[in-house]
Order: C-alpha cells, then sequence, then structure tokens
C-alpha cells in the first residue's frame, strides 16, 4: 500500500508525483490480513498535508479480488483504478495493461492527521443528499465539501474544525438498507472518529420515504424517527459533544416514489420536533433553505437535480451557507447534560 499527491491535485486522476510517493506499513510489516468485520490502522507517516488537500491511496491485494463482498462507498462520486499486479509504486495506472476505472472507492475508511490540539472535527450522519448525489463526479462539490470550504476560508473557530462526511446512499434511521441503520452507526461512525468535537444529523428522508403511505404507518414511523433523535442525542452527550440537528429537505414532485401528502405531513411533522423541541443543540434548517417559495413541499427548482429529491451542485452551495459558523464557537467547550 502507497499513499501520494495526485497529478495536478485533482480527484480521480490515475496519475502520482512519484516524488511524493510514501510506502504504508501496518505494525511493521507492508501487508496486513483483515479479518471480516475488523478494522486496522497503518503505522504513522511523515506526510505533511494542508486542509482540504486531496490524497491517492493506492492498494495491492496479493490473492486478487474474486467476488463482490467488500467493502465500499458505491456513491463516491470519485474515480478510483484498478489494474492487475503489484502497482503501488506506478507513477500512472491508466497507462498499465488491463487498467480499468470505477467510480467507487473500496476498502479504506478515513484518513487521520496530526493537528495542535485546538483543532476538531465536525462528523456529519447523512444519507444519499449528504453523499453527493447529484453533484459533479470529481469536483467534490457536495454540500459538505463546500462547508469545508466556507470554514476554511472564515477567520473563526470554524477554521480549525475539519469535516467527516459519514454519508451512507440510501440510509435510514430504523432499518438498514444499503448499508446498517444510522442509530446503530453512531459508535462506528461517531464515538470512535479522532477528534470528534461535533454531530451534525441529517436523515429521516428515506424512512419517512419508504414507509406506507397510510397514515397509521407513517404516523408510527415520524414517532419512531422523533424517538431515534432522541437517542442519538443522548448517546452523543455522553462524551459531552454537541449535536446539531438538520430539517429534512422536500422529497415530492412529478415521478418521485416518495412523493405523497401522508409523508409531506410526518416530513412536516418531524420538521417542527426538530426545530422546536430543543433536544439537539443546534438546528441547521435545510428544509428552509432549500424548499420552493410557492410550494414547500418541493425543492425548490434551481437546486432540483431533476430527481425532486437530490440536489445540484448550486442546492448543495445553499445548504452549506445554512449552517451558521458561529455555532463552532458557541458549543467549542461541549455540552454537559445535568443527570
Amino acid at each position: 500500500m502507497s499513499v501520494a499527491l495526485p497529478a495536478n491535485n485533482t480527484s480521480g486522476s490515475p496519475a502520482i508525483l512519484p516524488s511524493s510517493l510514501k510506502p504504508v506499513t501496518f505494525s511493521g510489516s507492508d501487508s496486513f490480513v483483515v479479518p471480516n468485520g475488523a478494522v486496522v490502522f497503518s503505522d504513522p507517516i511523515s506526510f505533511p498535508v494542508t486542509a482540504g488537500q486531496i490524497l491517492s491511496v493506492t492498494m495491492y491485494l496479493a490473492a486478487g479480488q474474486t467476488t463482490n463482498l467488500i467493502t465500499g462507498h458505491p456513491g463516491s462520486r470519485t474515480t478510483s483504478f484498478m489494474a492487475p499486479g503489484n502497482h503501488v509504486g506506478t507513477a500512472n495506472l491508466s497507462a498499465v495493461a488491463g487498467a480499468a476505472s470505477v467510480d467507487h472507492w473500496y476498502f479504506l475508511t478515513g484518513v487521520d492527521a496530526y493537528l495542535p490540539s485546538s483543532a476538531s472535527a465536525l462528523v456529519v450522519v447523512g444519507d444519499s443528499i449528504t453523499d453527493g448525489r447529484g453533484s459533479t463526479t470529481n469536483a467534490n462539490n457536495r454540500w459538505p465539501d463546500q462547508l469545508l470550504a466556507r470554514m476554511q476560508a472564515s477567520n473563526s473557530t470554524a477554521r480549525n474544525v475539519a469535516v467527516i462526511n459519514e454519508a451512507a446512499g440510501g440510509n435510514r434511521v430504523l432499518a438498514d438498507g444499503l448499508g446498517p441503520n444510522a442509530l446503530g452507526r453512531i459508535d462506528r461512525d461517531v464515538i470512535a472518529q479522532s477528534g470528534v468535537g461535533y454531530v451534525l444529523v441529517y436523515e429521516g428522508v428515506n424512512d419517512i420515504g419508504t414507509a406506507g403511505a397510510d397514515v397509521a404507518g407513517q404516523t408510527a414511523t415520524a414517532d419512531r424517527l422523533i424517538a431515534a433523535f432522541a437517542q442519538m442525542v443522548v448517546r452523543v452527550h455522553r462524551f459531552g459533544i454537541p449535536v446539531f440537528g438538520a430539517t429534512i429537505t422536500p422529497f415530492s414532485g412529478p415521478g418521485q416514489a416518495y412523493s405523497d401528502p401522508e409523508r409531506e405531513r410526518q416530513r412536516q411533522r418531524v420538521n417542527a420536533w426538530i426545530r422546536d423541541a430543543g433536544v439537539f443543540d443546534a438546528v441547521v434548517d435545510f428544509d428552509a433553505a432549500v424548499r420552493d417559495a410557492a410550494n414547500a413541499s418541493q425543492l425548490d427548482p434551481r437546486y432540483n437535480s431533476g430527481d425532486y429529491l437530490h440536489l445540484n451542485p448550486e442546492g448543495y452551495r445553499v445548504m452549506a451557507e445554512a449552517v451558521d459558523l458561529s455555532l463552532f464557537s458557541r458549543l467549542k467547550g461541549g455540552v454537559h447534560d445535568e443527570l
């Protein structure tokens, strides 16, 4: 395994800057067999990076890969390259015979960097909207990317906060979907991350959208969503970490499978609870930022990617603008619930 800077500092590049190439080891070895469900950390690497730095990571599977039963991120919106043989030191994978590309990520879970103790991280728990469906492949214009750019351009506490995007396409809070349910992801995707100082929860679209449209079923789903959000806050507060709740954006419109009057009523009910219950330490009102002023059940046409659910890059910019950067200074000291 190796890490390097990509050529031209662009995402999805098959080429690297050879002078930046560094080998990656695990417990002093250049290889490691990872058991099912396990996580392995590499040894520390002397590799200076800047905020928002793009990295190219290359790994070699000695036994190959014969099935699709692997850890992966199907909605990466970033191109990966594959080639037969060991090419962890190759300068340009596209020049290798038999090379192929795919817009997915595999195996790698994250990259940690050493930062001053004044730095921290915001973890975003979300679904395909946070994962960037509707954004531009290899352009890094998902709303968390654009939020990070805002934070880096500021002169506030937010400048010292990293953004960890823990989104999964199709994710639900109350049940597994394309991946594990969000309530079950809190320990792995939030608490276990390094330097977490803040959490933002933006979920619920797929719970309401995939539940039956009958009144009883939708009411029960909304009730359970509210209870689950409260549980998330309690669990994260155990570590003194503040939690921001984001309102659920519109998903009604022609041809959209989630579109239904009862689903819309329950979306509005859950959003009212997020805004007014006082359970979250702060509220990010994505719904207010991107809804159509003439029809609150639908996205503003300027931000609709075409399916009346996911946003385009401009819509993701507006979402990023909806996050109040002063929250990072106001809640810098964490929260401490009274028992």
